[in-house]
C-alpha cells in the first residue's frame, strides 16, 4: 500500500499533482476539506460535532479530523494507497495520522515537499484567482497572509517527517510533466525501503 503525503506551500501545484498522481498509482484522495464539507452537508455526527466547534468561532479539534480520515479509510473498500492532500497541517496531525495508519498496518511511506520560490507562489496564487474564481487569492494580504501561516504552523511536519526519513523535495518549478516525474521517482524509491 503506498500512502504519501503531497506537501508544499498554497500555489506549489499540489492539486495539479494529486490529480496525476491518483491516476498513476491508483490512490484515493483524502482532502479534509472535502471531508468536512461532506459531513457537514451529510450532518452526520462527526459533522455535527464538527459543526458545533465551527459555530463557536473554534477550530475543530484534530481527534474530529482524525476520525473523519478513519471513517474514509474504512468505507473506501480496498484502496492501494491513498494520498493525503491539505492534512496533516500540523505536527499533532501528523502524529495522530501515524498512529490511526498505524492501527491499520498501513503507514505513510513518504511526504514529497514541492519546492516554490515566494515570488512564483504569489504569482501563481494571483493567477489562480482569476482562472479558478477564487477571489480571496487575488488579495496580496490574503496570500501573505497563506505563505506567513504555512511557514509559521505548517512547514514543520516536513521536518517531522524527515526524522523519520521519509522525506523527499522536488523542485515545483516548471513543466508539470517533468515536475511529475521527478515526483514519481521519489514515490518509487521510497516503495523499495
Amino acid at each position: 500500500m503506498i500512502n504519501l503525503i503531497l506537501f508544499g506551500p498554497p500555489g506549489a501545484g499540489k492539486g495539479t499533482q494529486s490529480a496525476k498522481l491518483i491516476e498513476k498509482y491508483s490512490l484515493t484522495h483524502i482532502s479534509t476539506g472535502d471531508l468536512f464539507r461532506k459531513h457537514l452537508k451529510e450532518g452526520t455526527p462527526l459533522g455535527k460535532l464538527a459543526r458545533e466547534y465551527m459555530d463557536k468561532g473554534n477550530l475543530v479539534p484534530d481527534k474530529v479530523v482524525i476520525d473523519m480520515v478513519d471513517d474514509k479509510i474504512s468505507n473506501s473498500g480496498k484502496i492501494s494507497g491513498i494520498i493525503f492532500d491539505g492534512f496533516p497541517r500540523t505536527i499533532a496531525q501528523a502524529e495522530a495520522l501515524d498512529s490511526l495508519l498505524a492501527k491499520k498496518r498501513a503507514p505513510i511511506k513518504v511526504l514529497v515537499e514541492l519546492m516554490v520560490p515566494e515570488d512564483e507562489l504569489r504569482k501563481r496564487l494571483a493567477e489562480r484567482a482569476v482562472k479558478e474564481n477564487r477571489p480571496d487569492d487575488a488579495k496580496p494580504a490574503v496570500i501573505e497572509n497563506r505563505i506567513a501561516v504555512y511557514k509559521a504552523e505548517t512547514a514543520a511536519v516536513a521536518g517531522y517527517y524527515k526524522k523519520q526519513n521519509k522525506y523527499s523535495a522536488v523542485i515545483g518549478v516548471g513543466e508539470v510533466d517533468a515536475i511529475f516525474k521527478n515526483i514519481c521517482v521519489e514515490i518509487d524509491k521510497s516503495l523499495l525501503v
